[in-house]
């Protein structure tokens, strides 16, 4: 059975997403695991980690209830700031057959800038689906 890493954070809830989320169910069994790094977000008027971890998990919470509402079986994790050390972690303690990087748009993304989707492929050798999505604030909680 195909299982999936999905890394995004101000995309995650993203319509791209979710329709790769679908494709990918409607294939055939499949599981996903979501890592959020705890990135700085739009959503934090100041940064300190315990409000990017905070917001990260409000984030991954949100979607892993749409995720299951459209029949996908998947759990995730808040991971580290460092979406290279985040991507590392999992793939430490599970294998993966593909990883699917949701980002905002060029010139927006400070992932797209550090060539994120070519570094994990490089460095991880997992191939990498990259999709690009809006941003999506998250209620505070």
């Amino acid at each position: 059975m195909p299982r999936y890493l999905i890394v995004a954070n101000q995309t995650l809830c993203a319509d791209q997403l979710m329709d790769q989320v679908r494709r990918r169910i409607a294939k055939g069994p499949c599981t996903f695991h979501v890592v959020v790094p705890a990135t700085h977000t739009r959503d934090q008027a100041f940064y300190t980690e315990g409000a990017c971890h905070a917001v990260a998990g409000r984030r991954l919470e949100t979607a892993l209830k749409r995720f299951r509402a459209v029949g996908a079986e998947a759990d995730g994790e808040v991971g580290d700031a460092s979406p290279m050390l985040a991507v590392r972690d999992c793939l430490m303690s599970g294998a993966y057959d593909e990883v699917i990087l949701s980002t905002l748009l060029p010139g927006v993304s400070r992932w797209l800038k550090q060539d994120l989707p070519h570094r994990l492929e490089r460095t991880f050798g997992v191939p990498v689906t990259h999709l690009t999505g809006a941003y999506e604030r998250i209620a505070a909680g």
